[in-house]
């Protein structure tokens, strides 16, 4: 992973565009020693983004610098508020070698400003590492680079806060801002002051987190068992490597990494792994050139038109696209695999697609017990292991506990999801003039490529083209060869709900 460059080594970015502040500005909040106080919002941001993952990190990185409205000159006055102490994008799985399943042009600008001083290209360049990239001829980056991209960016950028953990957000109808409370932490994850900010506008991106199946989840959280999800795989990998058993379950891309890291790193003959999947095959992912316009905007498009019910029954449909493995790594486990055969004999590693864990158990206080059912044949049986590891995914966050404050206002579907239009934006009561913006959380909405990176400047340029009411960011209309549909179908979804009355008023 390269180092981060020293305060003063910082180079500046492309000409054309300001130097990056060395010293990020304060936010326009105020922020008590003491107890929560509600100042009188004179200088409001334009936007509040809450949750500094890569599609907020993007937005705020597109936002810097672009004039607020047609009619004001001044810079977009946008803060970013993150309860993390910095930015971290998924460490447990910055496995050596693993690469991104996104071309290194699907970085937080390129897609919507190739010219951005952000861009991964410019990183390298203030890294002096172009000749050495370009040479290497790598369209597909590292994991730990993209990471180590995405740091740079976060530490030079203005506006962003870490350690400020966003607590409640209000419509404050009579002066026709939100309000965001926040808790500045500090570096022990201690409350350390309490805050508030006034904001024309919210971007949510508070991401995703890990999920554990329901039978695994009493496991997980006893910290005896060696139970984990694959976010916390490489803190505990040297702990895993040491028991005599593992079990490996998700047949994902970072399930079939960790089964692969597994293998290398496990004597010959003393391999002892399982690794079991619910999919009837580890199979490779949909990676074909037309396969992979599901991720443009064009797809985006089409799929935010169709019913909700059309959806809904599409999406689970869909998981070879976006869960399916790499076609290099299937190759490597094979290889790996064949390797341990060439002086006789077969590896001790188990491969089980098609396998659900039906109920988990404790045995001795360490080992596990997973009783185990195969879909196809309908037989049962139990395994016993040292230790388990999840890679089962992540799911997108409830936005409800953030927003309960807007729950009056909020329009929800047919499964009490919020309605999110074709701007990404919460379709609120008309009384809100605000908007909200949301960012990895619209798959339901959006479709499979809500949580792509390759989407991320895409949607980040159509959330700052919406908020300004310009096009700094002009894009094209069409992004694929594939035509979706018949007809253009319009939206279902209004820009703005009915007017409701809020709860407050209705007793």
């Amino acid at each position: 992973m390269t180092d981060r460059p020293a305060p003063d080594d910082r180079p500046a970015p492309a000409t054309g565009h300001p130097a990056p502040a060395d010293n990020p500005p304060t936010p326009t909040t105020d922020r008590p020693a003491t107890g929560r106080t509600t100042p009188e919002p004179d200088h409001p941001h334009d936007l509040v983004g809450i949750g500094i993952g890569p599609f907020n990190l993007s937005l705020a990185a597109l936002a810097h610098n672009i004039p607020a409205t047609p009619d004001d000159p001044r810079p977009l006055a946008a803060t970013f508020y993150e309860q993390r102490p910095a930015f971290h994008w998924h460490p447990g799985l910055l496995l050596d070698g693993a690469s991104l399943q996104v071309p290194f042009l699907a970085d937080l600008v390129t897609l919507a400003d190739p010219t951005s001083p952000w861009s991964f290209l410019n990183y390298l360049r203030t890294r002096h590492r172009l000749f050495p990239f370009y040479f290497a001829e790598r369209f597909h980056i590292q994991r730990a680079e993209y990471d180590a991209y995405c740091r740079w960016v976060s530490e030079q950028l203005p506006g962003l806060h870490f350690g400020h953990q966003v607590d409640a957000v209000r419509w404050n109808a009579e002066r026709a801002l939100f309000e965001v409370d926040f808790t500045q932490l500090d570096p022990d994850g201690e409350a350390e002051a309490l805050g508030r900010a006034h904001t024309r506008h919210i971007a949510l991106g508070i991401g995703t987190e890990p999920f554990v199946p329901e039978p695994l989840r009493p496991l997980a959280a006893a910290e005896s068992v060696p139970v984990l999800h694959s976010a916390d795989y490489l803190r505990h990998r040297e702990q895993l490597l040491a028991a005599d058993h593992i079990t490996v379950i998700g047949s994902g891309q970072s399930g079939a990494e960790i089964f692969l890291d597994l293998l290398r790193a496990r004597p010959e003959g003393a391999e002892n792994i399982h690794w079991l999947a619910r999919t009837q095959a580890f199979a490779p992912m949909e990676y074909s050139k037309l396969g992979l316009e599901h991720f443009t905007p064009d797809y985006s498009r089409y799929f935010h038109a169709l019913p909700e019910t059309a959806r809904d029954e599409l999406v689970p449909r869909q998981w070879q696209l976006h869960k399916g493995i790499d076609a290099d790594t299937i190759a490597a486990i094979h290889d790996e695999l064949y390797r341990r055969t060439l002086h006789g004999g077969w590896p001790h590693a188990t491969l089980t697609p098609g396998v659900h864990v039906r109920t988990a158990g404790r045995l001795a206080n360490t080992r596990v017990e997973l009783h185990l059912e195969h879909t196809q044949q309908g037989t049962r049986t139990r395994l016993t292991t040292d230790a388990v590891i999840l890679a089962t995914g992540y799911r997108e966050r409830p936005l409800d506990a953030i927003l309960g404050g807007l729950d009056p206002y909020l329009s929800r579907d047919a499964s009490h999801r919020p309605r999110i239009d074709d701007q990404y934006r919460l379709v609120l009561d008309r009384a809100v003039t605000g908007h909200v913006y949301v960012q990895n959380a619209e798959r339901h909405t959006h479709g499979v490529g809500a949580p792509d990176l390759g989407l991320a400047a895409w949607r980040s340029a159509t959330i700052l083209n919406n908020l300004t009411g310009t096009t700094p960011y002009p894009l094209p209309e069409r992004t694929a060869f594939t035509t979706f549909g018949l007809t253009p179908q319009p939206s279902k979804i209004p820009a703005q709900a009915p007017e409701l009355i809020p709860l407050s008023q209705s007793v």
